[in-house]
């Protein structure tokens, strides 16, 4: 999910704040597609996760859009996650489809096959370990999937699941229905001290990073460029048409070996087509977060993912570079032979509509491709920094640096947190330690990826 270190000063963060000052584009797109008549397929990828399946699916119960297929896909697991599945379905009374694999082979088959197997119009990726808090969550990605042909994906905001949030879904009457007359007991309680420790450390973590991303960085990159970076995987409606065309396209070279984050790579292979990932803030979703012991290797994912999709997509990174073409082409579209025939096409608009095709990109580059580059220099350049300063024993540097980032993040998080400003502040200070701890580790993932590119040449990534 994350694309860039977490609070960094950068020209990224500036467009950010602008964007909060000039709110979202209200331009009504066309043309218009009804997005009510698209038929919805939820695909549930799920690996050991008995403890949160029927929480999943309640939530796919009470949206407002149901769905035309649910497919659970077990992937290999060991905890009994299929027969949860087929019981709390069968409670539920819904028809549910669940696909069980006798060893894991990973999320990314599970979107292609589904690709491909189904026919629906929508793909919509649930993880078995997040549910949709919001009840029309689906709708709403759907509808706004539907207000231009250049969306290809569009998720909610996310954010981490508590033992509060899951307690407030068991008391719904869906899920009263799945527990027959029994008494609510969440297994995730029966944690230890120290695993509840360490997992409320994570969740405060993450919900400081999640609200800054998500009602920060995203949301400027929404307001100047109609689209996001790449999707929040866990919860995300596809155009089915348009992910089956990005296998057919990639498999041939990377089989199921994209990286080691399949949303970041498909979130990047969809903008080097011309389409754009969509990010709304009215519909949220909760996801399980790993214990902060184990936060480390998810970063590691994550950031390496980055990296590797940035080298996959090196045209897609040099869009700065490709600045001089884009103007020079614009020129020709208002004033050349052809600009009055250019000029009429676009009459019928699409706010950020782009020209669709790889040989764009190639030659041109794409608006988001600015953000990729500066999120690249961040990725490697501000760990670097916070690991070179103190080697050099440029100690005020440093302390400047640490301080004015802190400051900036601080008040950055307060401003977005609104009717929770000082509960927002307070998670801030607490998490700082460990945002600069899991920042310093990002120059273990540069290196392992600098290793890969040149000195054993593995480039076979996979999550």
């Amino acid at each position: 999910m994350a694309t860039a270190p977490w609070f960094v000063i950068s020209p990224n963060a500036l467009l950010s704040v602008v964007g909060l000052l000039r709110g979202p584009d209200r331009t009504v797109p066309t043309p218009a597609q009804d997005w009510r008549a698209a038929t919805v397929d939820v695909v549930i990828p799920a690996y050991r996760e008995a403890e949160n399946i029927a929480h999943c699916l309640v939530s796919v119960a009470r949206q407002t859009h149901q769905p035309h297929n649910i497919i659970v896909v077990d992937d290999g697991s060991n905890d009994g996650t299929a027969s949860r599945a087929e019981q709390t379905a069968q409670r539920l009374g819904l028809k549910v489809t669940v696909i069980r694999r006798q060893a894991s082979i990973g999320k990314t088959p599970t979107l292609k096959r589904q690709a491909r197997e189904f026919d629906a119009d929508v793909e919509f990726i649930l993880d078995g370990d997040t549910f949709l808090e919001s009840p029309d969550y689906i709708a709403r990605c759907v509808e706004e999937l539907y207000k231009g042909v250049g969306i290809a994906s569009v998720c909610g905001r996310v954010l981490p699941m508590r033992l509060s949030d899951r307690r407030r879904l068991a008391e719904t009457p869906e899920y009263a229905a799945v527990l027959g007359g029994k008494p609510y007991v969440d297994p995730k309680s029966s944690r230890t001290r120290l695993q509840l420790m360490w997992w409320g450390l994570t969740n405060i973590y993450r919900d400081c990073l999640y609200r800054y991303l998500q009602g920060f960085v995203f949301h400027g990159q929404m307001v100047f460029f109609g689209g996001i970076t790449n999707p929040v995987g866990c919860a995300v409606a596809y155009r089915r048409e348009y992910i089956k065309d990005l296998f057919d396209r990639y498999e041939p070279h990377f089989g199921d070996n994209l990286t080691n984050s399949e949303d970041i790579f498909i979130g990047f292979a969809l903008i080097n087509q011309g389409y754009r990932n969509a990010q709304l803030t009215d519909v949220t979703a909760r996801s399980e977060e790993p214990l902060a012991t184990h936060l480390p290797r998810q970063i590691a994912l994550w950031s390496s993912s980055f990296l590797q999709s940035c080298y996959y997509f090196d045209a897609l990174v040099r869009s700065p570079f490709k600045a001089f073409a884009r103007l020079r082409r614009r020129w020709h579209e208002r004033h050349g032979e052809h600009g009055e025939h250019i000029r009429e096409m676009r009459k019928v608009a699409e706010p950020y509509r782009q020209a669709f095709g790889e040989e764009v990109t190639r030659r041109y580059g794409r608006p988001l491709g600015w953000i990729i580059f500066m999120s690249a220099i961040e990725k490697v350049g501000f760990p670097t920094a916070l690991i070179v300063m103190p080697l050099l024993r440029m100690w005020e540097p440093l302390l400047i640096t640490v301080l004015a980032e802190s400051l900036l993040s601080l008040m950055v998080l307060v401003v977005i947190s609104k009717g929770e400003r000082w509960k927002a502040f307070g998670k801030s200070v607490l998490v700082t330690p460990l945002r600069y701890a899991l920042i310093l580790t990002e120059v273990v993932t540069i290196g392992r990826f600098a290793s890969d590119l040149w000195i054993t040449r593995n480039r076979k990534w996979r999550k």
